[in-house]
């Protein structure tokens, strides 16, 4: 089976490493994007199984370009997770109104955030695709 490929978006260098590295090291295929308009280059050319998306990005943020890929019948079903720093009341539930099928907060923990991704995964996969926590 081939391994998953993910796209990550981050306009944070030390973010966009430190989480590629991470799931690279896992054995998945890993795109990168530091902004919305260079993930729309990307998913144009390749449609990504997973996309860990950076809500606040320079330009367009993550979430309009989640609003977009939603609604685009190529990549409706491409699972959007929001990966961010925003952890306010309310900024899980605004990622999930733009359409962001799952949350998590930045930094990440390495030692079980590749659990996190890979049970991600296999809801994605699975039949029933719904809201992640």
């Amino acid at each position: 089976m081939n391994p998953a490929r993910i796209l990550v978006v981050d306009d944070n260098s030390t973010n966009l490493k430190l989480v590629s590295d991470v799931l690279s090291y896992e054995g998945y295929e890993i795109l990168r994007a530091v902004d919305a308009e260079e993930a729309q280059v990307v998913v144009a050319d390749t449609v990504p199984d997973l996309i860990l998306m950076d809500i606040a990005l320079p330009g367009m943020d993550g979430l309009t370009l989640t609003r977009l890929l939603k609604a685009d019948p190529r990549t409706r079903h491409v699972t959007v997770v929001a990966l961010t720093a925003f952890a306010m009341i309310g900024d899980k539930q605004k990622s999930l109104d733009a359409g962001c099928d799952g949350y998590i907060t930045k930094p990440i923990d390495t030692r079980t955030f590749p659990t996190e991704v890979a049970g991600i995964l296999a809801l994605a996969s699975g039949a029933g695709q719904g809201k992640t926590p």
